[in-house]
Parts: structure tokens; C-alpha cells; sequence
């Protein structure tokens, strides 16, 4: 079920539920009691608790609903007993399983998507390798570049390379790298390990959707 990690997911959420809730009901959402959890497994220390939730009356309410008409504030439910309308977890991530460039495969996913992903996290480390498994080329694209001037490696989303998984020998600048422009892919197989590589290489890819 759908996760909410910010402010802007939660009013998104809202407008799905006005969008489509019918009755004046609450709404399942995919966090449970387990420390708190998303159903995807997924972490984030955003919540937006309904004043006095969540309290757990009975001892029992390990679930959550998101309130309707909503006012975006959550509460703890019970599981069971309840039967609510419910919003779907999107996969955000896409396999592409064509062979481009990493040119071909940013624009590729900018026109039909939104990005080539961006690894900065070690959840998105988890769910990139899930996703990466599927692949027919031996690594996949990532929204990874070198940038020259300033010999570091940036995301496509702005960040720059914190978490890191470089396999070994990988991740350094190339000395040439004004003119063997490299990019950065997953391989497919094993640790999923990021490598560089140069631009031209065809590969599979990963939009974000």
C-alpha cells in the first residue's frame, strides 16, 4: 500500500482521495506498528498524526488510516474489524530494457518518465538491485555523471555522490575525462556494484516514474 515520506506525498495522497472516495470514510495507508514501518519496507521519519494519535486504543491498533474527508492528519486503527477503501504503492522505478547510450536513455526517460534514477540512499540502493535483476545487458544505466571540471560524480537529481557502492577500481575521474566522457551504470549480477563507463556503451536502463 501507498507510502507517505514528505508533505508534498501526503497532499497527493489527498487529492487521490478526494479524487475518488465516494463516502465519507477513512483510508488504509501502508504503515504499521513495527517501530512504525511502511509496508514496502521503506524508512522515513515524516508522520502527520491527528492531535492525540496515535494512541492504540485497546492495545490493538497496529494500523493506519488517513482520515476523510481528509484533512491529511493520520490515526492508528486496527487491522482487522475494519473494512476501508485503499491507495496502491506505484512502482517508481521502470526497466527499460532497450540498448541506448547514456545520452539516449536520459532523454529517453525525461520524455516518456521523469529521470534516470538517482542511487542516493541505501533503500534506493535495495530496490534499484531488486529491480535490476531483470535486466538483459550485463549493467544497467543510473542518472550518474563525472563532473570534470569539478572531479566528482553528480545524480541527475542534483545530489552529489554521497552513499556510495563503487566497485573496486571504479569511481575515480578518468584523467582524460574532458574527453572519454564516462557515466555511471549498476552492474546486473551479484553486488550490484556501481561501475563507470564510457558514454557510448548501450545498455539497459532505470527511469523513475
Amino acid at each position: 500500500m501507498v507510502t507517505v515520506r514528505n508533505q508534498s506525498e501526503n497532499q497527493k495522497l489527498e487529492r487521490v482521495i478526494n479524487a475518488s472516495q465516494k463516502n465519507n470514510d477513512h483510508v488504509w495507508m501502508g504503515l504499521f506498528r513495527d517501530s512504525w514501518q511502511w509496508s514496502d519496507q521503506s524508512v522515513s521519519s515524516f508522520r502527520y498524526w491527528n492531535t492525540r494519535e496515535p494512541n492504540n486504543i485497546g492495545g490493538n491498533e497496529n494500523c493506519t488510516v488517513i482520515y476523510y474527508p481528509p484533512q491529511g492528519e493520520w490515526a492508528d486503527i486496527s487491522c482487522s474489524g475494519n473494512q476501508f477503501a485503499f491507495v496502491c504503492h506505484e512502482d517508481k522505478l521502470i526497466l527499460i530494457q532497450q540498448n541506448l547510450t547514456w545520452l539516449e536513455s536520459m532523454r529517453y526517460c525525461r520524455q516518456h518518465h521523469v529521470d534516470l534514477v538517482s542511487v542516493d540512499s541505501v533503500e534506493m540502493q535495495r530496490r534499484v538491485g531488486n529491480v535490476v535483476k531483470r535486466a538483459s545487458t550485463e549493467s544497467v544505466w543510473l542518472g550518474l555523471h563525472n563532473f570534470c571540471s569539478m572531479n566528482m560524480w553528480i545524480w541527475l537529481n542534483g545530489e552529489v555522490v554521497c552513499y556510495q557502492n563503487w566497485a573496486l577500481g571504479h569511481g575515480l575521474a578518468p584523467e582524460n575525462c574532458r574527453i572519454e566522457k564516462r557515466k555511471g551504470a549498476m552492474e546486473s549480477g551479484r553486488e550490484y556494484c556501481w561501475i563507470s563507463l564510457p558514454e557510448s556503451r548501450k545498455l539497459n536502463f532505470i527511469c523513475t516514474n
